[in-house]
């Protein structure tokens, strides 16, 4: 049977009794209907599971006890750095969704010079709250103990200037390395994507100046929100976890 798992973003020990915030309380109770006794894992971020069960229910709070801890370790020997162009509609939810299952470390939005969206002052603020909030529900689906961190967004060139990583890929359809040919071997990497209409010329050289090799995926032009998945892929299968 499934155990239902949720993110709590506090400090957690075998014995205690959570008080779970406002949106799990209703989740596990007015959702997915639980009852008294049963099993729940959370975690807090810390690479811990917490099994408990609920202890009390009522229509807005939910109080679980925690039963035992164990250490897990489900993350990737290779630290993948997301970099990814803000994209239309709910395109960037999908990706980080989906990069947070493939095992991605951190994520940060880019405004790029050919970004279609238009997002600033509060609505960027809750954007990046509802992205980081995506994030948390992929790692509570996927079983992940580490949530990825979604960093604020930020033009292409300041992410560029505090980038720190062993090596940065960017991906480009032509004149472009490919994975199976590289004799590196890396653990700490930046992988940065661009808008449907491409990065432009001056961001490649600005990537290329910072050492980012400029990757391919093959003979076919993916569209921004399905080339982080395809390139994050690649990577794991071939320094990560992935097989």
């Amino acid at each position: 049977m499934r155990v239902n798992r949720i993110y709590h973003p506090e400090p957690l020990h075998v014995g205690q009794l959570v008080t779970l915030g406002a949106e799990a309380s209703h989740h596990l109770s007015r959702v997915l209907r639980c009852q008294v006794n049963e099993q729940v894992i959370l975690f807090n971020g810390s690479g811990n599971e917490f099994a408990g069960h609920i202890a009390e229910m009522s229509k807005r709070v939910v109080l679980l006890h925690i039963d035992a801890c164990q250490a897990i370790d489900r993350e990737s020997p290779l630290a993948i750095h997301l970099a990814q162009a803000i994209g239309k509609g709910d395109k960037m939810d999908w990706v980080i969704q989906k990069s947070c299952e493939l095992g991605v470390r951190e994520i940060t939005p880019l405004f790029t010079q050919r970004s279609n969206t238009k997002l600033c002052g509060e609505r960027l603020d809750k954007k990046h709250q509802h992205w980081q909030k995506v994030a948390i529900s992929a790692c509570e689906q996927c079983a992940r103990t580490i949530v990825p961190k979604v960093h604020y967004p930020t033009t292409l060139s300041i992410w560029l200037e505090s980038l720190h990583c062993q090596q940065g890929f960017v991906l480009h359809p032509h004149n472009a390395a490919n994975l199976n040919d590289m004799a590196l071997k890396l653990q700490d990497v930046a992988l940065l994507i661009g808008p449907e209409g491409g990065l432009s010329d001056i961001e490649i050289d600005q990537a290329s100046q910072k050492g980012f090799i400029s990757l391919t995926l093959g003979k076919r032009i993916l569209r921004t929100e399905t080339a982080p998945i395809v390139g994050i892929t690649a990577l794991q299968c071939r320094w990560g976890d992935l097989v």
